[in-house]
């Protein structure tokens, strides 16, 4: 039996190798990750539906094969649908309602030769840049307890950053991979829109704005993933296509020397913490060492554009789940069965106009051409992830009175007194923590947190990168000369 010291210096690309090579089984790697899951979940809450019970099942009747032979990995509880498992989608709404058919990614990674060990926290309906909900509670950030681990795919992170896996699926629809990630000291790509299927449910999710992919601890765990999972299916709105070039193949390969631009100053306003700051200019002279060409500036983006076009989404398409659940269920069932606030937004939500919403959507193109005029000056972007070091506990989620005055606006009909508007303006505050993420899901450019500092209270803080769209290769090779000039990988919490 291999012992957790052992497991958590490999990597998922180490890890099927040694099965591969059978110098370790898929049932020692599994009995690993169980007893690990056992010593600290409980702490942080990161998987709520654990599957050991059925990866059992699957490793006595078969001998995973694949670039991902053996690897223990997690499914974040919210599009991952795995047959005979529920998805939740972080609500109580939806917790018991078992899937049938496997989303795309996760027949991929399955044939690939994956073993699902649990679905993971997520806030409800991924609305949130933390993971806490009244349905499953808080995932704690391994690093600090009373910490966020981020959002929406929190669990995911916390659970990598705790050693139960090496990788786990996320999804990013607002920073939801690249703010986890950087919170919980991890590396995250976003891909380009497209890239990742989100079928055979969904041709895309969000009008576009979400893509799928995984939190890593290493550069080549991410490259090998997304080769095995990058491509149309026969379900995608958006159907791009991999580089010809594979990405694991070619992800060690340089960058060459490359035209970045900095900023640290909020596109939406609000202040930017120095801790924040400070790695932001950390990474640009390490970048200035490594022989890249770096100097502040920034795209002159509206502010206005970006909340409102960000807070449509929300709008939109919380107002149709919860529209279809109380058409399914009836509507006490749905205003019992989801948080107040969300049941709040959808209430509004059905003074939002078709036409609203179609020209909000116009308002992307125009974020899109500045940003495409940026690149043609500078090759990446280089920002903070989010405004802060990790928030405490609560600071992005909905306080008790919050909650307690959506919840009579509910009964008694309020809402219908309220301008759209309001949602515009809590949600503007909201945004302004973590103000930097949104615009490459609403453009549907590749941007991705690495991990290049630590502030004086060891939490991480990441450093966003942002490339054109299709640059995603270009990403990972980057992230992979920073991976090199200041490893990461042995660094992890005392958890």
């Amino acid at each position: 039996m291999i012992h957790f010291d052992e497991y958590r210096q490999w990597d998922a690309v180490a890890m099927a190798e040694r099965v591969q090579k059978g110098d370790v089984t898929a049932m020692e790697l599994l009995e690993c990750a169980h007893a690990r899951h056992c010593a600290v979940n409980a702490d942080i809450n990161a998987i709520i539906n654990p599957m050991f019970f059925n990866a059992r099942r699957y490793l006595r009747k078969s001998q995973p094969e694949g670039a991902l032979a053996g690897v223990p990995m997690v499914l974040k509880d919210l599009l991952g649908h795995f047959p005979g498992v529920p998805t939740s989608g972080g609500s109580r709404s939806s917790q018991y309602v078992m899937q049938t058919i496997p989303s795309t990614l996760v027949s991929r990674l399955c044939e690939q030769g994956a073993v699902i060990i649990g679905k993971t926290n997520t806030p409800e309906f991924g609305l949130l840049a933390t993971t806490e909900n009244t349905a499953f509670g808080v995932t704690r950030n391994p690093w600090h307890r009373e910490r966020t681990a981020g959002g929406s795919s929190g669990g995911t992170a916390a659970a990598v950053s705790a050693g139960i896996v090496p990788v786990g699926t996320a999804g990013d629809g607002g920073g939801s991979i690249r703010i986890p990630a950087s919170c919980c000291g991890l590396f995250g790509l976003k891909p380009t829109r497209g890239l990742v299927p989100s079928g055979p449910e969904f041709g895309e999710v969000w009008d576009g704005a979400v893509s799928e992919h995984v939190i890593t601890r290493s550069v080549r765990d991410s490259a090998r993933v997304l080769d095995q999972i990058a491509g149309p299916d026969d379900f995608s709105h958006t159907p791009t296509t991999p580089a010809a070039t594979k990405f694991e193949a070619s992800f060690r390969h340089s960058p060459g020397k490359l035209r970045v631009a900095f900023s640290c100053v909020s596109p939406l306003g609000g202040a930017v913490s120095m801790s924040c700051v400070s790695a932001v200019h950390h990474a640009a002279k390490l970048l200035e060492s490594m022989g890249h060409h770096v100097e502040e500036a920034a795209p002159v983006l509206n502010a206005d554009d970006i909340v409102k076009s960000y807070t449509d989404i929300y709008i939109a398409h919380v107002t149709a789940e919860i529209d279809q659940l109380q058409t399914i269920h009836g509507r006490r069932y749905a205003m019992q069965s989801v948080e107040p606030l969300s049941y709040f937004i959808s209430r509004i939500g059905q003074r939002f106009s078709a036409a609203a919403h179609l020209l909000s959507r116009q308002r992307w193109p125009r974020l899109q051409g500045v940003m495409a005029a940026f690149h043609q000056q500078y090759d990446v972007w280089l920002t903070p992830v989010l405004a802060a070091s990790p928030y405490p506990l609560g600071a992005l989620y909905s306080s008790r009175l919050e909650q307690r005055l959506a919840t009579v606006a509910n009964l008694t009909g309020l809402h219908r007194l309220l301008p759209v508007n309001i949602l515009y303006q809590v949600s503007s505050e909201q945004l302004k923590k973590v103000p930097f993420t949104q615009i490459a899901n609403l453009t549907g450019q590749p941007a991705m947190s690495v991990p290049l500092y630590w502030d004086d209270a060891n939490l991480p803080v990441g450093v966003q990168f942002v490339a054109p769209v299709g640059g995603d290769l270009r990403l990972l090779q980057l992230a992979y000369q920073l991976e090199e000039a200041q490893p990461w990988f042995k660094r992890v919490p005392a958890l």
